[in-house]
C-alpha cells in the first residue's frame, strides 16, 4: 500500500527533506527487535539489508531529486537511534544525504513539533506518533501549503547547517 510519503516522492522534482526528532520509533518493529537480539546488517551482503524503501530512494534520487534526512538526537543515543545509526549506511548507499544533530548543538534553533517531510518547498507531510513512538491517527497529514513548507524548510536548513554528516558523526 502506498503511503503519503511514497506518493509525494513519486511527484517531487527538486528536493525532499525529512526531519526526524524522536528518540524512539516503532519499538515493536521486527527489524529493531532482531537488532536488539544481536543481528547486524552486513554491508558486504546487499541482499541482507536492501528493502523496498531503498528502491524508492534510488528512483527518486535517480531523477535528480536531492533527498536529505536530518536526525535530531539525544546523546547518549537511545537504543532505537543506535539501531538507526547502525543501518544508516543503507540509506546513504541508496542516495540519501544523512546528517545527525545532537540536541546539545541545537541551542537557539526553533524546530517544529512534528516530524515530517518537505517536498519541493510546497508540500509538507507530517507524521503523528504517540509518546512511545507508535503511529497514531491520522498517521500522516499532507498539506499543500507553501507557507507551512517554507516554515519547515527554514527550520530544517538552520538545523542542517549545524548537523554532522553521517560519515563524520560518532555517537557519544
Amino acid at each position: 500500500m502506498a503511503t503519503a510519503v511514497r506518493e509525494a516522492l513519486a511527484k517531487v522534482q527538486r528536493s525532499a527533506m525529512h526531519l526526524e526528532m524522536r528518540d524512539s520509533y516503532m519499538r515493536d518493529d521486527p527489524e529493531f527487535i532482531s537488532w536488539q537480539e544481536g543481528y547486524r546488517y552486513d554491508p558486504a551482503d546487499r541482499d541482507s539489508w536492501w528493502r523496498s524503501w531503498l528502491d524508492v530512494v534510488v528512483e527518486t534520487t535517480g531523477r535528480g531529486v536531492v533527498m536529505r534526512r536530518l536526525r535530531v538526537v539525544s546523546e547518549p543515543l537511545s537504543d532505537y537511534v543506535r539501531y538507526e545509526y547502525d543501518g544508516t549506511f543503507s540509506n546513504v548507499a541508496a542516495g540519501e544525504e544523512v546528517r545527525w544533530l545532537p540536541r546539545s548543538r541545537a541551542r537557539g534553533l526553533l524546530l517544529p513539533a512534528l516530524d515530517g517531510w518537505v517536498m519541493d518547498e510546497e508540500t509538507v507531510v507530517l507524521h503523528h506518533f504517540s509518546g512511545e513512538g507508535q503511529w497514531t491517527g491520522p498517521r500522516m497529514e499532507v498539506h499543500h501549503d507553501p507557507v507551512l513548507a517554507a516554515q519547515y524548510a527554514t527550520a530544517y536548513e538552520a538545523a542542517w547547517e549545524r548537523a554532522v554528516p553521517h560519515a563524520e558523526y560518532r555517537p557519544s
